[in-house]
């Protein structure tokens, strides 16, 4: 295994894994989105929006000689705290508490990765403890949104110890080149989505069951 601060500029991945759907689910998409928005990197890791894409992210793993990870991990601790796990304790980490399908999916992905011989030198996962899951539409809480700013900078000096030296953007991003599609772009969907008293965030009120009283 390399050691910690060994370059890979040519096969290092950084992957945000999360729904942004479901309110604080989207923080790893989010770190991503705002790294390509805010740094060009030199030379370029491939930046991906995994969303819940599961075991279809099986070859950008086995492509990968460093992996860098944003996700939203419960590990029991206050909202908004970040925690970073490194290499054979990250499947660990990602299948803990299963909060939504795409952890224990993403925890398949390492093991196959893995059996088949293609794996990373070197992970790293950046987590943040969720507040809020249960709000279908909603956006980062505001504790968990504070939390991108130290989360960004970790992931920053992972990728310079890494080989990546990261500058500033001065060009706008491009849409097409953007990692989230354009409508699901943090701006974009909180001006665009209603309100909660408008639209109901937890599940379609035809389907919700109502206890009758006795």
């Amino acid at each position: 295994m390399t050691g910690p601060h060994d370059p890979s500029p040519m096969g290092t991945t950084v992957l945000g894994i999360g729904n942004v759907l479901w309110a604080d689910e989207g923080f790893g998409v989010r770190c991503v989105e705002a790294l390509q928005q805010r740094w060009d990197f030199t030379p370029e890791p491939q930046l991906i929006d995994g969303g819940t894409q599961g075991l279809y992210l099986i070859q950008h793993v086995q492509a990968a000689s460093h992996l860098l990870i944003f996700d939203a991990i419960d590990y029991g601790l206050p909202p908004g705290t970040l925690k970073v796990v490194d290499d054979d304790e990250v499947p660990r980490f990602l299948g803990a508490k299963k909060m939504s399908l795409h952890q224990t999916g993403f925890q398949e992905v390492l093991m196959l990765a893995r059996l088949t011989g293609h794996y990373p030198s070197r992970i790293r996962l950046i987590g943040c403890q969720p507040e809020e899951l249960e709000d279908y539409g909603g956006s980062l809480r505001p504790v968990v949104r504070a939390a991108m700013e130290p989360a960004l900078a970790l992931g920053l000096q992972t990728l310079r110890d890494w080989g990546h030296i990261a500058i500033d953007r001065r060009a706008p991003l491009a849409t097409d080149d953007a990692v989230t599609v354009p409508t699901l772009a943090l701006g974009a969907y909180e001006s665009g989505r209603p309100p909660a008293e408008q639209a109901c965030r937890i599940g379609d009120e035809r389907f919700l069951v109502t206890a009758t009283p006795r």
